[in-house]
């Protein structure tokens, strides 16, 4: 098999997902000398067109866990949308310092059932969306130094490869349970309705909250109201300039209470290949 070029393909609300596959996929192209194009996933736009890749692509896809799956209303779009032609792929899944559970597997059968070979896998640590308590700074300096080794190593596998390998084998179930927020007192809590609120102080109402919402759910003329589905990423969140979004549901608050007095300690990286 010759390849031709590397593809970085992520669904990266806050950026992290984008930094984590962007690290991973220049050092395979560096490793590799191969051409490195780069294929946003966020934008509503984004996910408009189809992707067509071939047997002479290494593509690099990457998506953040949801509730420890791949977030369910880009779902679809991942499974149209991206079409692999033979093309090898690294699916990454990025998980906010509790668990990724059954994303990975779910990304890998994706990827698999569209053309797409699996040649190897990594479910990595970022700073989870809720709070920066989980995983802060992360991917950081050493996160980066296990992303490079990993390119080495798939690099090394996919160079002298003559066959189409076998699916690479992940922890998890691709139609496993989605993971059940829980609250401070360890009940479950409900969250689903909420939406980011507008500090109206604030609020320049300069509309970047609503060009940067990967659901388009943020009315451009008036940011303080949100009429389309909120997937709770955090993206307006995170990205406000003036900090005049947030998030006010209790339920939502008492889940990330639970998350930061659980979930602090450092996890690992985990890559198969």
């Amino acid at each position: 098999m010759k390849l031709e070029r590397i593809f970085a393909v992520y669904f990266s609300p806050t950026g992290t997902t984008d930094k984590t596959v962007n690290t991973l996929a220049e050092a395979l192209a560096g490793k590799l000398d191969l051409p490195l194009e780069r294929r946003s996933f966020t934008k509503p736009v984004e996910r408009e067109k189809d992707y067509h890749f071939t047997d002479a692509d290494l593509v690099v896809v990457g998506t953040p866990t949801y509730a420890g799956r791949v977030p369910n209303k880009i779902l679809p779009d991942f499974c149209s949308r991206l079409h692999g032609g033979g093309a090898l792929a690294v699916p990454v899944v990025l998980f906010g310092n509790r668990n990724y559970d059954h994303s990975l597997a779910e990304l890998c059968a994706v990827l698999e059932a569209d053309g797409f070979h699996t040649v190897a896998a990594g479910a990595f640590v970022g700073r989870h969306a809720f709070t920066d308590r989980l995983g802060e700074g992360r991917p950081d300096w050493d996160d980066r130094r296990e992303l490079t080794s990993f390119a080495d190593k798939i690099a090394d596998k996919v160079k002298d490869l003559t066959e189409i390998p076998e699916p690479i084998q992940v922890p998890g179930d691709p139609a496993g349970a989605y993971y059940t927020p829980k609250g401070r007192d360890g009940a479950p809590v409900q969250f689903l309705k909420a939406k980011p609120k507008t500090n109206l102080t604030k609020c320049t109402n300069c509309g970047a909250c609503a060009r940067l919402c990967p659901m388009g759910a943020i009315d451009p003329k008036n940011v303080a109201l949100v009429p389309g589905t909120c997937i709770k990423c955090q993206g307006c969140v995170r990205k406000c300039t003036k900090h005049a979004k947030y998030f006010d549901d209790p339920a939502f608050l008492s889940h990330v209470a639970m998350l930061e007095e659980n979930f602090t300690e450092p996890k690992k990286n985990e890559v198969f290949l």
